[in-house]
């Protein structure tokens, strides 16, 4: 099943600047090869489930692994049964919409 999911991770016990951290989860969803868009305040990534779940496990691993002692991370997730659609399809929808 194709899910869009975002996805904020936020390292709690680390300081204020969570930077690098969200740049080391931003290099796991790169090697898991999945279509993902950072954006302020966490990113959007779309691709099979059972492969989104499992990168935002290693997310978790990889921000644990550099020092944090504690991870809060808000999800929300869509899938669709009626037709495919991608995170573009879905902007392109409301920037028709705007003209």
């Amino acid at each position: 099943m194709n899910v869009i999911v975002d996805l904020c991770v936020v390292p709690m016990g680390v300081g204020v600047s969570v930077g690098r951290y969200v740049a080391e989860c931003q290099k796991v969803l790169q090697e898991a090869g999945l279509e993902h868009q950072l954006h302020a305040y966490g990113t959007n990534i779309e691709g099979d489930w059972d492969d989104v779940f499992a990168a935002i496990k290693r997310c978790h691993e990889r921000v644990h692994a550099l020092g944090a002692p504690r991870i809060t991370t808000s999800i929300k997730v869509g899938t669709r049964t009626d037709r495919e659609q991608s995170m573009q399809d879905k902007i392109d929808s409301v920037i028709e919409k705007e003209i």
